[in-house]
């Protein structure tokens, strides 16, 4: 994998190359703007080409951004549905600008409205959102989810039938996050469990259209639903999960982004972990 991690673009979205570099990162994954807030002020000129600069510098690819939590694509509340693609549309925006190839989401939660419908209504927005931006090159990317509440996305199922009522197919992607597979019930600890889940992936969504990976053990057990993120080999996962995807063909070409909890030395400890697998 072409590993890296969530690294902070404070100061400017130009230093984020630099922050990734400094912890050892081949990939970085970043916010595009403060993501607590609707809106933010646009990029200067000197974000922009400060941002493009840096990347050469320091060889980092690829860039993904993560959209803000803020947005929910299957809302019933009106003012919200509206805010929330509007953001959307400013993440895409921002990533286009920036030439970043994808857009991180979690899909979204149908706050008691069933899950059938919100996954209809992530679709219905997408479309409509594809629709304002037809030559954008950017490539959204579906986050598996912990299944925590009303969230969408943690079966399989869920993304692919969302990709299958999107339009334009090819600008739907997979992200898999490993805490919240495993929090969902993806048994990835065992050598069974491994082979089957990511051949049940492949039959339902595609292993072609997985385009990248969040690298975190889970500090809650299997099934428990419950999203919360712990280090490399120090939560219920463990270590071997970790082996198996570090050497599994497949996955070779792909980024693997840490978002484990600490600072940049617990990034730094990781990514040594990652590596020497």
């Amino acid at each position: 994998m072409i590993l890296g991690a969530h690294v902070s673009i404070a100061g400017g979205i130009q230093n984020a190359p630099l922050n990734g570099r400094k912890i050892g990162c081949d990939a970085i994954q970043i916010f595009a703007k403060n993501q607590t807030q609707w809106q933010a002020k646009p990029y200067t000129d000197e974000n922009i080409e400060g941002f493009k600069e840096n990347l050469k510098t320091t060889g980092i690819n690829p860039v993904i951004i993560h959209d803000s939590y803020l947005i929910n694509l299957c809302t019933s509340d009106k003012v919200k549905l509206e805010k929330s693609i509007n953001a959307y549309l400013d993440e895409l925006k921002r990533a286009q600008t920036l030439k970043v190839p994808y857009l991180v989401m979690h899909p979204g939660s149908h706050l008691q409205n069933g899950e059938e419908w919100g996954l209809v209504k992530i679709a219905e927005s997408l479309n409509y959102i594809h629709e304002r931006t037809p030559d954008y090159q950017v490539i959204t990317l579906l986050e598996t989810t912990a299944g925590q509440g009303t969230n969408l996305g943690y079966r399989f199922e869920h993304l692919a039938s969302i990709r299958e009522m999107v339009v334009q197919k090819d600008r739907i992607g997979v992200c898999a996050d490993t805490c919240h597979m495993f929090a969902a019930g993806y048994d990835l600890k065992t050598d069974q469990g491994y082979s089957d889940t990511w051949n049940r992936f492949d039959d339902i969504v595609g292993i072609e259209n997985l385009k990248c990976f969040h690298l975190n053990d889970s500090k809650k057990p299997l099934s428990s639903r419950v999203d919360r993120h712990e280090h490399i080999g120090q939560g219920h996962l463990g270590i071997e999960p970790f082996k198996k995807l570090m050497a599994d063909p497949r996955f070779e070409d792909l980024p693997g982004l840490l978002e484990t909890p600490g600072d940049e030395e617990d990034f730094i400890r990781n990514l040594k972990l990652l590596r020497s697998l």
